[in-house]
């Protein structure tokens, strides 16, 4: 899957009304506050930024290692695992938000 279609679903999601409305989502954020759904937006992109990078050097210490540029391998081991991770946590965030939203449009039918 893609890191960019992630992204702009993960923004759209946080930034789209349930209602069809063009009104921001206030899911998850103090109602008093109009700015914490973009807040939440921006937590949600910079999470995904972060995921990017972790992937970027993963995938450059993999290739120092095969190359045999890498003195320690655990690094590659590390880097590795912690990509695999976030990429897990994210796609289960990405699925709770979507089930979330499948129920809420249940709901209204």
């Amino acid at each position: 899957m893609d890191i960019s279609s992630i992204t702009s679903a993960l923004n759209s999601a946080a930034t789209t009304s349930i209602s069809g409305t063009s009104s921001t989502s206030s899911i998850g954020t103090d109602p008093t506050n109009p700015t914490s759904a973009s807040d939440f937006a921006s937590q949600l992109g910079g999470a995904v930024d972060n995921l990017q990078q972790l992937q970027s050097t993963s995938n450059d210490l993999a290739v120092q290692a095969v190359t045999g540029n890498l003195d320690d391998i655990h690094k590659a081991t590390i880097a590795a695992t912690r990509a695999q991770v976030t990429m897990e946590l994210v796609a289960a965030v990405r699925n709770k938000g979507v089930d979330a939203f499948n129920e809420i449009m249940r709901m209204q039918a």
